[in-house]
């Protein structure tokens, strides 16, 4: 899929908004970073927006086009994609107890089965425990694509619809129990997958309409501006209110689905090419969106390291401790992209056109050869 800035400046608001709710691991940096701090983990669901959208498109296009499923490619494209930065960092945490920034974490058959986050003893385990969003983002990636294959069998708009607004309400209703019998916010509410798919189905939805509705999608990219955009930003201001009280029942139940309706809302706008964030170029945008999942693995550890190595010598606040964890951490994740993610994504797109041209070759030779004139 062709690269949009507008998503690029998106997934880069993301990362930085993670890295800065993050921070609070070094005990914050420093009361002008406050308000963005506190509601930084935010920036998590805009990546489900995002990869919603994007993930739902590289399936559902072809689908809409009449081409088979191809699910081994789908799931090699993803591991390819996931697993090697992934492996890498996983080896630290385990390898060296020092990369971690606290010193429990949970056992390591759960880092590879990607469960971590519905088994997680938050209390006492907080070592990596930032994975529970790729947890979600990998069951996305096994259960969704057999979902849209088994709907497509027999498609229909309104079976859609009842299947998107049944996984809505299943998710407050599970949140619902979960925050009434909770001991645990993070472990009970917040981090299981079954409570946090609505991101990502909201960016599905976007997918399913630009796949099956180009009509409706054209219209929706010409208000890009004067409806997507402001709709996105007023729903944010909202959620921002209302998760005021992050763990009270109001915004636990019914917060997250108004928060992703308006991240989504904020990914429609940046599809569009001529929108205000489809047209903004802010230098290093696209390079961070570039090496964000190198960033969003390593960025706890770098701050730990930092704090450890450098911190109480310092003894600095605000903008300049922001630009040294800001240096490192980008060093650290460029390190990571450019020695181990970057080469498994060029040998990922070497098979993807090897196994393009063999496609090709056996569906000419499957052609009837041209009687001779």
């Amino acid at each position: 899929m062709q690269r949009l800035p507008g998503l690029d400046l998106l997934r880069a608001i993301a990362i930085v908004w993670v890295m800065l709710f993050h921070s609070y691991i070094v005990g914050g940096l420093g009361p002008f970073w406050a308000p963005l701090q506190l509601n930084g983990w935010m920036g998590v669901d805009l990546f489900f927006a995002l990869s919603g959208y994007l993930i739902g498109s590289q399936w559902l296009s072809p689908l809409s086009r009449g081409e088979p499923a191809r699910f081994g490619q789908f799931y090699l494209r993803r591991a390819f994609r996931i697993m090697p930065a992934y492996l890498v960092v996983l080896a630290l945490y385990f390898a060296v107890p020092g990369f971690r920034e606290a010193s429990g974490i949970q056992p390591l058959w759960q880092f590879l089965t990607y469960t971590v986050n519905l088994l997680i003893d938050y209390e006492h385990n907080q070592a990596f425990s930032h994975v529970w969003s790729l947890c979600v983002e990998e069951h996305f990636y096994l259960l969704f694509p057999l979902l849209a294959w088994v709907l497509m069998r027999r498609p229909s708009a309104l079976k859609f619809g009842l299947v998107c607004a049944s996984m809505v309400l299943l998710g407050m209703l599970a949140r619902d129990q979960a925050w009434r019998h909770m001991q645990n916010f993070v472990e009970d509410v917040y981090y299981p997958t079954y409570n946090r798919l609505d991101g990502l189905l909201f960016g599905v939805m976007l997918a399913t309409i630009q796949a099956f509705r180009p009509a409706l999608w054209q219209r929706l990219q010409r208000s890009a501006n004067t409806i997507c955009l402001p709709a996105g930003l007023i729903l944010l201001a909202l959620s921002l209110w209302l998760f005021c009280e992050r763990t009270a029942w109001l915004p636990s139940v019914f917060g997250y689905p108004l928060l992703s309706l308006g991240m989504a809302t904020l990914v429609l706008s940046g599809t569009a090419a001529h929108s205000w964030l489809g047209r903004l170029r802010i230098p290093g945008a696209g390079w961070l969106a570039s090496i964000s999942y190198s960033l969003y693995l390593s960025h706890k550890a770098a701050f730990h390291i930092v704090a450890t190595l450098l911190g109480p010598r310092l003894g600095w606040q605000g903008l300049p401790l922001f630009v040294l964890y800001g240096v490192v951490t980008l060093s650290g994740a460029a390190v990571l992209y450019y020695g181990v993610e970057r080469p498994f994504l060029r040998l990922r797109e070497r098979l993807s056109v090897r196994r393009r041209r063999q496609v090709a070759a056996e569906v000419d030779a499957q052609r009837p050869a041209q009687p001779a004139t």
